[in-house]
Order: structure tokens, then sequence, then C-alpha cells
């Protein structure tokens, strides 16, 4: 497993979920947009959000699956959005990354920053071979966040992903050790 622990950005502090992120990810987490897609409990309840803040999300932890951070501002301790691994593959060194961004942080580059200390504490403290990502192909933002954080697109999985409106394609991307030597874009 994932030795739990907390990572810095210049404005961003990356770690475990406490209580105190009960209301923001109940907030983030019941916005019309979070809900279109990923297939979160619809209505996302405070219950919902509790039981993620204070359980599911160490038991991902303690499972060796993978690692979930509450994202923090720095300055200001709220949770503008959430970054992690899931699908770890200890053997063959690969895992997969999600985020999700709270309304009032969406277009701040959050998520593409959160993102980027993750995989670089995967790819070189870690040492792993490969960083997956997935996104629907319609989700732009999503889309567009992988690309900045340094994510090379690598094709469609037809009809891969599920939302609440249905089966949808997936654009897979990949960032390997390497990648980390170059500029995110």
């Amino acid at each position: 497993m994932f030795p739990e622990t907390v990572l810095h950005t210049d404005r961003l502090v990356l770690r475990p979920f406490t209580d105190a992120d009960i209301e923001d990810t109940r907030a983030s987490c019941a916005d019309a947009l979070t809900q279109r897609w990923l297939p979160l409990p619809r209505p996302y309840t405070s219950a919902d959000a509790t039981a993620w803040c204070t359980s599911v999300s160490h038991a991902l932890r303690e499972s060796g699956d993978g690692i979930h951070f509450a994202v923090t501002d720095a300055r200001t301790e709220r949770l503008p959005g959430t970054v992690g691994l899931k699908k770890t593959d200890w053997r063959a060194r690969v895992s997969e990354v999600g985020y999700r961004v709270s309304p009032w942080a969406r277009g701040d580059g959050v998520a593409a920053e959160a993102t980027r200390a993750l995989a670089r504490r995967l790819l070189a403290d870690h040492r792993f071979e490969r960083l997956e990502l997935r996104a629907a192909t319609a989700d732009t933002a999503s889309r567009r966040t992988a690309v900045t954080a340094g994510f090379h697109p690598e094709g469609i999985l037809r009809n891969a992903g599920f939302v609440h409106d249905g089966r949808v394609d997936l654009v897979r991307f990949s960032l390997l050790p390497d990648d980390l030597r170059r500029p995110a874009r």
C-alpha cells in the first residue's frame, strides 16, 4: 500500500481526507456538472460525503488499490478538488489517476497541478513505470486537464465508461517517467 503522506505545490496541499472536508465534498459532488461526468450517488448527501471523507477514501489506500487526496488551497484550506490513484498494479508498476474539481475552483488549473504533483510522486519516488488517465470523449475540460498535466492521448476506449446518462467512450491517456523530464503544457 502507499504510505499515508502529504504533498505540496506552490499553492496546494494534497492530504488525507478528514471530517473537515465533508461539507465541501457534499457540495462539490452534488453539483450538476460533477454529476454529469462521475457516476456518484444521486442525490449526493451529507451521509455520502461523510462516508467518503472518514472511511471509504482511507480504505482504498489500506486495500492497496490506490490513494486519494483532498486537494486543499494552502491559504484558505478550502477544498478545490480531489485527486487519487486507483486500480494500482504493484507488480507491473502501473496505476490510474482520477480527479474532481469543485465548482468554485473550475478553470483555475487545480486538477492539472495536483495531478502533476501526484504523478511525480508515483513515477519518480515510487518508481512506477506508467500512469494512466481516462476521460469521457465529450468531457473537454477533463481532457484539457490531462494534456495540461503532461499526459499523452493513446486512443479511444469504446463504450468503456458509464455515467448517469449511460455508457460513454473514453480517451485513454498515459504519462511515463521520461515525460516528467519535459515541462507540463
